[in-house]
């Protein structure tokens, strides 16, 4: 008589090579959330604003406003939207050139070279930020652009190796691990910038060097740490899905042939419901998380009149408590299953979005609580999405599903903002704005309720892990 998978024996003990390969893994994690946190979520966007804003209005005085516009392919853009415009091409960019990639990465037995290669470009164009000066805003946008896809590009790669390296059982911690490296990683870097641009007096450099330096050191520390997994990680054999290709397609190449399995991955996908169903329900929630990150210091600025040095210390707080968070939701989906786990998560956020629509004016102490509930939850929603979705995807397809898991969540991230900026344009309020991020947890709770997780990955041709 077959046992039932909560009864399976006991995983065996991890293999020394295979214990290697994950560290050379996490690492990656290490290597490009340092960028994220460093150029793209902090400094980049000020500084090419400021770029622009001096190439529009080069005689503009101290505090006044540029009321100048640039030409971008002909098109009238203000200077104080081309980093956010810019950060909507690469993300639509991302979204149209993702399926591609994961075509291709799983018709290639070295993975490992195909991340390096994408990492490599997207750090070299990092660094390549620190040569932004004057008014060259025009290279600065091409820099966002290119390595903005080429970080979505190597995560794609990335995440299908995650099935390789950890079983059903294994995944959550795994990827719970590599998320909380990553965070420690842009912790350590964004602190280390944040002192040299405070400290940009002593050590002799104006605001605009202390600015390039860090984006230098962003790019080159991603570009450096990426090599561990290219030379830690091994080949594997392709694996190809029970309903292979015919062998005439198959003769064609790798490149030749990514188009074509593009379009067979998603007339696929439609055979695996549930698998979409947690994709739709990632995209709800996840637009949520994405907004509440972005709006944060905004709310924490406009609505509650905190102070940028006070912004920039719960910042680095939600990195660091985010380390934490992510290895103890880890552990958690060990303990209950990986499902359960984001719902009590989704049950968090909703918690927090209240929290802070009641949150008094002024009460910096308050606001840093906020900060350490989000860092909580934030590494730990991430971490097991990833895990859990990677349980749901179809042998021989892994780069394909983890392609639209990225596409997808790139596609659709505009959402939550643009509601977040509608409520605010109707109310005149971040706090009802703020608010309105509810709906996304909800709802994507709800989808997330309708998915059933063993009939998933019985459709994916997957083991059953103890627990979902």
């Amino acid at each position: 008589m077959s046992r039932s998978p909560a009864a399976r024996a006991p995983v065996a003990p991890v293999p020394p090579e295979l214990r290697r390969e994950r560290r050379a893994w996490y690492v990656y994690d290490w290597a490009n959330s340092a960028y994220v946190t460093t150029t793209g979520t902090v400094l980049f966007a000020p500084y090419l604003t400021a770029v622009a804003t001096a190439a529009a209005c080069p005689d503009l005085a101290d505090g006044a406003t540029c009321d100048a516009t640039l030409s971008v392919l002909g098109v009238p853009v203000a200077p104080g939207s081309l980093a956010l415009y810019t950060t909507t091409v690469s993300t639509a960019l991302s979204a149209l050139l993702l399926p591609l990639v994961g075509a291709l990465c799983d018709r290639v037995v070295r993975k490992r070279l195909l991340l390096g290669a994408f990492a490599l470009v997207g750090a070299a164009a990092a660094a390549a930020m620190a040569a932004v000066t004057g008014t060259d805003w025009q290279l600065g946008v091409v820099l966002q652009v290119v390595a903005g896809a080429s970080l979505g590009a190597s995560l794609v790669v990335y995440n299908a190796l995650l099935l390789d390296l950890a079983g059903p059982d294994e995944r959550d911690a795994v990827s719970s691990r590599g998320w909380a490296l990553g965070y420690l990683g842009g912790f350590l870097l964004l602190a280390t910038n944040l002192a040299v641009v405070s400290g940009r007096d002593a050590l002799g450099l104006t605001e605009a060097e202390a600015v390039r330096v860090s984006l230098l050191s962003a790019g080159v520390w991603w570009g450096v740490f990426s090599l561990v997994p290219v030379l830690g990680l091994r080949d594997r054999p392709l694996v190809r899905p029970p309903d292979d290709e015919p062998a005439p397609a198959r003769r064609r190449g790798a490149l030749a042939g990514s188009a074509g399995e593009l379009v067979r991955t998603l007339r696929h996908a439609r055979g695996h419901p549930m698998t979409l169903l947690l994709l739709a329900a990632f995209l709800l929630y996840n637009d949520g998380v994405q907004t509440v990150i972005y709006a944060a210091s905004l709310f924490g600025t406009v609505e509650l009149g905190l102070a940028q040095a006070q912004l920039i210390t719960a910042i680095l707080l939600v990195q660091a408590v985010a380390f934490v968070g992510a290895l103890v939701f880890g552990a958690l989906a060990g303990r209950f299953g990986a499902r359960r786990t984001v719902l009590w998560s989704l049950v968090a956020w909703t918690a927090v979005v209240a929290a802070g629509f009641v949150l008094p004016p002024g009460r910096f102490g308050l606001f840093l609580l906020l900060a350490v509930a989000i860092g909580l939850v934030l590494g730990g929603t991430q971490a097991i999405s990833r895990s859990l979705y990677s349980q749901l995807v179809p042998v021989g397809r892994e780069a394909q599903y983890f392609s639209l898991y990225q596409a997808a969540e790139r596609g659709t991230s505009w959402v939550g903002t643009l509601v977040f900026g509608l409520v605010y344009q109707l109310t005149g309020s971040y706090r009802p704005a703020v608010a309105s991020l509810v709906v996304f947890f909800v709802l994507g709770g709800l989808l997330l309720l309708r998915v059933d997780v063993r009939r998933g990955i019985a459709d994916a041709g997957r083991e059953q892990p103890r627990r979902v």
